[in-house]
């Protein structure tokens, strides 16, 4: 097996993906390409390690449950979205190697028996890997959101790459939620500054120079309209980690969507 890629894919608005959605095809484009995930990386995976934009520990936790149930954590949508299933394994052994790996790098790492899949793993994996059949381990970020600790973190992880583990990052390129309903609702354009801070981010993960790259990612709120972009960094910051992970592989841009007035992207290195 070849080392594997790491991914930044954006994981869409709640079940979107599995509902009818005003306009209705708002989310195709990012459901098709999460479709080509499989093929795009060439390789099915022995496992996968996720980290989304909807865990936060104060210090890092890792998923170590065989079983992990499904965390229905978004509200208002239709009951049938509540009854999706996605029976992936866990992989204890999997914890432990990550725990070790961390640290190793001087990071610090608790673990968590009983936390299920977050909606930014099983919504997007359920389309991307829908037989459910590779073990997962779902990685929180830390509170604080440090770019440059989850870079650290991704940087920690980079053996796995040579394992056969697929590393993805579950989030945004664009979060700021409160424009994308207003947009919804109104059938406004592309929000202010989203043009911008696409094409800041796309430049900067696509960088020849990974140092170079890493340092603007660090440095992310100096974009032209960070803040427009991410009120929050919350769903940015699984970008810093698996851009860690990829040490020196260049970034390609895969996705370029525009979505209830944001343009989201999604990332693969290696």
């Amino acid at each position: 097996m070849s080392k594997m890629p790491t991914l930044f894919i954006p994981h869409g608005g709640g079940p979107c993906f599995f509902m009818d959605w005003n306009p209705p095809d708002a989310w195709d484009n990012i459901a098709n390409y999460l479709r080509r995930v499989p093929s795009e990386i060439g390789q099915k995976p022995k496992a996968m390690v996720v980290i989304s934009g909807h865990w936060e520990e104060t210090a890092i936790t890792i998923q170590n449950n065989p079983a992990p149930p499904l965390l229905f954590d978004y509200y208002g949508f239709p009951d049938h979205t509540y009854e999706l299933e996605y029976p992936a394994p866990g992989s204890p052994e999997l914890s432990l190697r990550i725990k070790n790996l961390l640290t190793t790098g001087g990071i610090p790492a608790n673990m968590d028996t009983k936390r299920g899949f977050d909606h930014g793993v099983f919504i997007p994996l359920k389309v991307a890997f829908p037989d459910a059949d590779i073990p997962i381990v779902q990685l929180s970020l830390r509170a604080d959101l440090d770019p440059a600790t989850h870079i650290a973190i991704g940087e920690a992880l980079q053996p796995l790459r040579d394992e056969g583990i697929l590393i993805v990052g579950s989030g945004m390129t664009y979060h700021n939620m409160q424009t994308m309903m207003q947009n919804m609702q109104s059938g406004g354009g592309l929000a202010p500054g989203a043009e911008a801070f696409d094409q800041w981010l796309t430049e900067a993960v696509t960088d020849p120079d990974f140092r170079k790259r890493n340092e603007k990612l660090i440095s992310w709120e100096q974009a032209p309209s960070a803040r427009d972009a991410h009120p929050k960094e919350e769903h940015f910051m699984p970008l810093h980690v698996v851009a860690g992970a990829a040490g020196p592989d260049v970034g390609k841009k895969m996705l370029r969507d525009n979505v209830l007035g944001a343009i989201e992207s999604a990332f693969q290195f290696g």
